[in-house]
């Protein structure tokens, strides 16, 4: 169990958010899920306890349960790799974190085999939880960034929580936007007669940004490129669906009566690909760019 303790040395704060925010040990997620306990001043304390200056803390935390995860050999295009991070371009198709009825074939399988067959460990990956950062839907592909150590993951999720991350992404729509380029802002809320979607809300939910920006059209379809300023689930996917142009292929936010001028490509998959992603890495002061050339299902249906 590993141990820490300090003194408060400036400002009054939440503990959480001190140990967070001021000391950058561990995210606020991880301080969910590695069973921080903490003592203030020789006392067993809540990590919603304030602290202030000249407060002794200490903190204790344990490693969650292993995720009995399945090393699986699984080719992965490795657009980046370092002993700290990996970025890659996910394949459609891909989940990225294991769940009911996905245990095996998803790209933390993938990472803890690359891990191990690296020797990146000297316990041979035993403990490892694969790093990874943020999230990309199954079925959208491109740019992913995960991390191979904890100080890692935390330096790389602090960027996307103080949103200084640049992502763009290539979708396929369905019609041409009125306005060729444009702001989507609007309050998303998970859908109250379906909890597997999501909705715009005028007055509930989180607040989601989109820049969007027509690249090119073809009458019945365009390709844009999106740029969202907050990370909300379905974000794209939802903004694009209440700007009334869905993504082409989306079987969740699509349009549910395709007109006969859409019909032409009616068996595309989700066209939604992470372009390229703009963040620090551990030990770097300025921002990589990493990208991820359009998919041959984009090319394919650009080309028809």
């Amino acid at each position: 169990m590993p141990d820490y303790s300090c003194t408060v040395e400036d400002g009054s704060s939440r503990l959480d958010l001190y140990v967070a925010e001021k000391l950058k040990l561990l995210t606020r997620s991880q301080l969910k899920t590695k069973l921080l306990s903490a003592r203030l001043n020789g006392k067993p304390v809540k990590l919603s306890r304030p602290v202030k200056p000249g407060d002794l803390l200490e903190l204790s935390w344990a490693e969650p349960p292993p995720l009995n995860l399945i090393p699986e050999d699984i080719p992965l295009c490795i657009l980046y790799e370092d002993e700290r991070v990996v970025v890659i371009d996910k394949a459609q198709g891909m989940v990225v974190h294991p769940g009911a009825g996905n245990r095996t074939g998803t790209l933390a399988n993938a990472l803890l085999f690359r891990h191990r067959s690296l020797q990146r460990s000297s316990l041979d990956g035993a403990g490892f939880r694969p790093g990874i950062v943020h999230r990309l839907d199954k079925d959208t592909s491109g740019v992913i960034i995960a991390a191979y150590d904890d100080a890692a993951l935390a330096f790389l999720a602090d960027q996307f929580k103080e949103r200084r991350v640049k992502k763009t992404y290539g979708a396929i729509v369905l019609g041409t936007p009125r306005e060729k380029a444009g702001i989507i802002e609007t309050r998303i809320v998970r859908d109250s007669r379906d909890r597997k979607r999501f909705t715009v809300s005028p007055d509930r939910g989180k607040p989601a940004l989109t820049r969007y920006r027509v690249i090119r059209s073809w009458g019945a379809y365009s390709l844009l490129l999106l740029q969202p300023r907050t990370g909300r689930t379905h974000q794209l996917r939802v903004h694009l669906r209440h700007l009334g142009h869905p993504i082409l292929g989306d079987p969740i936010y699509g349009a549910p009566v395709i007109p006969t001028q859409y019909k032409r490509f009616s068996h595309a998959t989700l066209m939604l690909h992470a372009r390229t992603l703009a963040i620090t890495l551990p030990g770097q002061d300025a921002q990589s760019i990493f990208k991820a050339p359009l998919p041959e299902r984009f090319r394919e249906l650009i080309r028809g």
